[in-house]
């Protein structure tokens, strides 16, 4: 299949509209061939990933856009970058390389784009219509825009997103394709106990059965009707994109393109559906942790970035006590901003959290040289950090991470799941 460019790609591709536009119009072109695109499609906003420090070729090429005269032309906000220039917790960078993580950064505000630094845009007041076009990165926020919002994105990588950015064109492929976003496969979660669903413990634990099962394709949950909330289905995507490729999921009666199983099925019903089992949730739990040492020596939470509403249950739960286990809270700007609003960043600190803000402790080195057990409420923290921060994870619900961190031992409550 060939590409059609419009007349007005074609001049910019050409350079008629300068050299920022032309070189981010031949990434487009050439990616959108190879894809098998036939047509570049308008885009309505964008979420970078690709300012995330992972070696200096990625500042330059940022610096060499900015050199450029690089604007971008739609809304567009940052995912997490290399350093913390929030809220000031520190890096174990070498120098040059905290150098170049901070200069990339730089480089992409002065692009336009908003210094967001958060991989839960949608939680910071960037969330697209339903059924708009956008360009996004960051595999739990293309999930949660594609299946929460209703908007239609593909997982765009370093260094595509920005050239989206500066052009407002993307390849028209993928899951922008009304056709390619029907349920092909449903999990039945009828079974299931109210208890256990209405549970925040239960969301990653089924998200990692969803990734598992789905890979790239596209699947229902059935039986969740009445049981969510924005911020267990951000942890449900960001635990399926980590154990598959999910870049889009669907909840009977609950995401915008799942109202029936006709609607969400494009009218093919006949599709496999699988009765999720208490078994099958306690081999997906058990994956989630990789040691069985009780002692804990860090936690972790926040990934995807705590919105205002869990810092606030972290608070709660704290309840005044003092932690004996370094606890570090990865989250955005918003919600550190929200946090001071309510009065309550100075008491968070204080009990011992270490508020992370523009980044997170698995994508940068900020856990302390030891290793040993990190505990995690993530089921993306729990698939990541073994590879990532050389630590052992163990995985448990918000309270108990907490309560871990105040004991330094694991606290765990099975009654959810008898």
């Amino acid at each position: 299949m060939s590409l059609h460019l419009t007349s007005e790609e074609k001049s910019w591709l050409a350079g008629e509209a300068g050299e920022p536009r032309a070189l981010a119009m031949r990434v487009i072109a050439e990616t959108a061939r190879l894809m098998g695109a036939e047509k570049l499609i308008p885009v309505a906003s964008a979420h970078i990933d690709g300012a995330l420090y992972h070696g200096d070729s990625g500042t330059l090429f940022g610096e060499k856009l900015v050199d450029l005269g690089a604007k971008v032309v739609i809304p567009t906000t940052l995912n997490v970058g290399g350093i913390d220039m929030h809220c000031g917790a520190k890096t174990l960078l070498p120098p040059h390389e905290h150098d170049m993580a901070k200069r990339m950064m730089l480089a992409y505000e002065a692009m336009g784009c908003a210094p967001s630094w958060t991989c839960a845009p949608y939680q910071a007041g960037h969330r697209p219509a339903l059924g708009s076009d956008v360009a996004w990165g960051e595999s739990n926020a293309v999930a949660f825009c594609n299946s929460v919002l209703g908007a239609r994105t593909n997982r765009y990588g370093d260094f595509l997103d920005i050239c989206c950015a500066i052009t407002a064109r993307a390849p028209y492929y993928g899951l922008h394709i009304p056709k390619n976003r029907r349920a092909t496969f449903a999990l039945d979660c009828s079974g299931l106990s109210k208890a256990l669903k209405n549970s925040d413990v239960f969301w990653p634990v089924i998200g990692t059965l969803f990734g598992q099962r789905a890979g790239t394709d596209i699947g229902v949950v059935l039986g969740l009707e009445g049981c969510s909330t924005e911020d267990r289905l951000k942890a449900f995507g960001a635990a399926a994109a980590s154990a598959g490729a999910v870049g889009l999921f669907h909840i009977l009666g609950v995401t915008p393109e799942a109202p029936d199983l006709i609607t969400v099925t494009q009218g093919n019903t006949d599709i496999p559906v699988t009765p999720v089992t208490a078994k099958m949730l306690d081999t997906a739990r058990a994956g989630l942790s990789t040691t069985k040492e009780l002692a804990i020596d860090a936690v972790a939470v926040g990934s995807p970035h705590c919105s205002i509403d869990e810092l606030l249950e972290i608070d709660q739960r704290i309840a005044g006590r003092k932690l004996v286990r370094p606890f570090y809270a990865c989250t955005g700007r918003h919600a550190v901003k929200a946090l001071e609003a309510a009065g309550r960043r100075s008491a968070l600190e204080n009990a011992g959290v270490t508020l992370v803000a523009d980044t997170c402790v698995v994508v940068t080195p900020i856990l302390s040289a030891i290793r040993g057990v990190l505990m995690t409420n993530s089921g993306k923290f729990a698939h990541y950090a073994p590879g990532n921060t050389g630590y052992a994870v163990q995985y448990g619900a918000l309270a108990e991470c907490v309560e871990s961190a105040v004991t330094g031992r694991l606290v765990r409550d099975e009654r959810v799941w008898s």
